[in-house]
């Protein structure tokens, strides 16, 4: 990320940052990548039970927008009910976590941080567990739809506050919210295994949530998670050039006129809420918030302005492709938690020893 900072610098100082060939690379992957989510998102809609064929998922897709989401054929009504509602929430989530990821790594300034090493993915999990076990969440009850986010809210941001605390008491350094969050993440899972444990007649459905699934999504939930996740996503595109600013450090930052020191934590306020609205209908997905940033910086670099489109596209992409090797294992889907969490850890090992040094105490 040091690399990235006398470009930054000259932006700040009014001079042009990245080169064409890094916004012509950013433009080839944006594009190429919405190519693929089109073409993955239609063949999507052929995984499951009922068999149904590439063109012939083309054909009724077509028929659901016309129809205005009312088909004749069954195919049709297995599209729209069950599979255009998860794989349209796969890409918001893939979307918004990438995105969570990207903006706490240049707030902190450490590269080893995303929603599920800051503990705001368990504070979000851990609302909702209480919250459902507690009876205010209910299945089938309409207000539901609506105390899911508000009770992962309430966790998310009330996790990250706590690490943010931990971590000022400890200095504020970069490392000090990774040990922060390994903390309260840690914490947070010790009392939700201990709540399930008091409740076990009551953990099947969440156990099954926990592990990340987005197999009981429906158009309601749909509807609940996409204003709010697309608007927050708008803003920090908005906030780019801030983002970019703050890069700098906080007392370069409060040269230029910021008010550094607030404008962090609202950010990252507003990145825990971002988390939990996609944390509250799939449960945990770890470490996407982690790997995406860092393959858009590599190839990208890390200015704001093309990395956060690039993350969002990218992390959308990469979900969507774990879902479909969910959906495909014969012997029953996967949680999509897990497969991430496969491949999440070995990335954070190589990034430890490639990147902890920088961040040593």
């Amino acid at each position: 990320m040091s690399d990235d900072n006398e470009r930054l610098a000259n932006e700040v100082h009014g001079r042009t940052v990245g080169t064409r060939a890094i916004r012509h690379r950013a433009t080839v992957i944006v594009v190429l990548g919405i190519v693929g989510i089109v073409v993955l998102y239609i063949f999507s809609l052929t995984m499951g039970a009922y068999h149904i064929g590439f063109f012939e998922a083309f054909d009724q897709m077509k028929e659901v927008i016309t129809s205005w989401g009312k088909p004749e054929d069954v195919s049709g009504k297995v599209i729209y009910h069950l599979r255009m509602p998860r794989s349209i929430a796969v890409l918001l989530v893939g979307g918004g976590l990438a995105v969570a990821g990207a903006v706490m790594q240049a707030l902190i300034h450490n590269p080893l941080v995303d929603p599920y090493v800051t503990g705001v993915s368990s504070g979000a999990s851990f609302g909702v567990v209480v919250m459902t076990l507690g009876g205010a969440i209910t299945v089938g009850s309409l207000a539901t739809m609506w105390l899911i986010p508000v009770g992962a809210i309430i966790g998310a941001v009330g996790a990250f506050l706590l690490t943010m605390s931990v971590a000022e008491a400890a200095g504020g350094k970069a490392m000090s919210y990774v040990l922060g969050g390994t903390i309260m993440a840690s914490g947070l899972s010790a009392g939700t295994t201990l709540i399930m444990y008091y409740n076990a007649d009551k953990i099947q459905h969440i156990t099954a949530w926990m592990f990340g699934s987005f197999s009981s999504i429906q158009w309601d939930d749909v509807y609940v998670m996409t204003i709010p996740i697309v608007a927050i996503i708008a803003f920090i595109i908005y906030q780019a050039r801030n983002l970019n600013v703050m890069l700098l450090g906080e007392t370069q930052a409060q040269y230029l006129g910021m008010n550094a020191r607030t404008y962090k934590r609202n950010m990252l306020i507003l990145t825990a809420i971002l988390t939990a609205f996609c944390v509250a209908y799939c449960g945990v997905i770890g470490f996407l918030g982690l790997i995406i940033p860092h393959l858009c910086r590599m190839v990208v670099g890390g200015d704001h302005r093309v990395l956060i489109p690039t993350s969002v596209v990218v992390g959308g992409l990469v979900l969507l492709v774990a879902d479909i090797v969910c959906k495909s294992n014969t012997g029953g889907e996967l949680p999509i938690g897990a497969i991430i969490s496969v491949i999440g850890v070995p990335f954070f090992i190589f990034l430890m020893v490639k990147e902890g040094k920088k961040y040593v105490m």
